[in-house]
């Protein structure tokens, strides 16, 4: 016979924790607060009558038990995912689940997602807008849309495809302009209001406005009045409402420029060491809902151009 095998919520708080590196994190993954996760993960060690994580003041490490008990958990459950994963694309073959960041997909993925829907009509598209890197096997994802470092390495078994640079560009709303203007050099835009996107704060290689003056020849630019946003969407929207002169994403930014509803009133833009990119299983690079979205939205990418050239249409 078999020996008894322990709880399996309490095997999963421990791998999620394990997998994460902590018990905070783990309990967001699987919807359950950080003492619920705790309390099956103790139940566990009073189970296998071993101590599985040593407890540090702002962290956890694995035991040698848990060491030992990680690995073949982790390949389980992966396993387990994969199983259900087939199941389900062999009952919907034309589902694909995407994966990209918030403001990505409100600014640029939404907009030109009917163009992808009219080419192949048969594949029903799911998307799940999140910062949070998906997880190809426990999420259900096919293919991703990533904002990562230029050189960052690839995760094993993940093929990751770049698509665009990331560059930063001064954008404003036309009405700003009739309200501080005119900009004849950029020192003038610290008369305005200047937005800044957060959503990469604390990565020390992404430029912040002061960067922007220095490389505009305008070091001595003064501009103690400024709004931030934690969302890259709503900071642009601001921007489009006329609330300030925002440092905005070549990318996010293309659509409004050509719209009109913003201007760039100077064609100094700031490259950064981040791109967006593609990432997929290397399993999933022959799927044809994968490859059929993957050549789309490379194509249209590729038609957008260069949005520094839209300065002072």
């Amino acid at each position: 016979m078999h020996a008894a095998l322990p709880p399996l919520n309490a095997l999963r708080a421990f791998e999620a924790a394990a997998r994460l590196g902590g018990m905070s994190k783990a309990a967001e993954e699987l919807h359950v607060t950080p003492g619920a996760l705790s309390h099956q993960i103790r139940a566990l060690e009073e189970f296998l009558e071993v101590k599985l994580f040593e407890r540090l003041a702002r962290s956890i490490r694995l035991t040698p038990a848990g060491e030992a008990l990680y690995p073949g958990l982790h390949d389980g459950f992966q396993d387990i995912h994969e199983a259900v994963a087939a199941v389900r694309r062999s009952v919907d073959p034309n589902l694909l689940v995407l994966s990209t960041p918030p403001g990505f997909t409100a600014k640029w993925l939404a907009p030109r997602l009917y163009r992808f829907s009219i080419a192949r009509p048969e594949v029903e598209v799911r998307i799940a807008s999140t910062e949070r890197n998906a997880d190809f096997v426990s999420d259900g994802v096919d293919i991703a849309i990533r904002n990562r470092a230029v050189n960052q390495a690839a995760e094993a078994g993940l093929v990751v495809e770049f698509m665009i640079n990331i560059e930063l560009l001064p954008v404003c709303a036309p009405s700003l302009i009739e309200r501080f203007g005119p900009f004849d050099s950029p020192a003038d835009l610290a008369r305005a209001p200047l937005i800044q996107d957060e959503t990469f704060v604390g990565r020390a290689s992404m430029p912040q406005w002061q960067d922007w003056f220095e490389a505009a020849g305008a070091p001595e630019a003064s501009h103690a009045r400024s709004m931030s946003f934690s969302n890259s969407d709503h900071a642009l929207g601001a921007a489009v409402e006329g609330a300030g002169v925002l440092l905005s994403h070549n990318v996010l930014a293309h659509d409004d420029l050509v719209s009109g509803r913003l201007v760039a009133p100077f064609s100094v833009s700031l490259e950064t060491d981040r791109c967006y990119c593609l990432v997929y299983p290397e399993a999933a690079a022959d799927r044809p809902n994968v490859s059929a979205f993957r050549a789309w939205a490379l194509e249209e990418i590729a038609a957008m151009g260069d949005c520094a050239k839209l300065a002072e249409r």
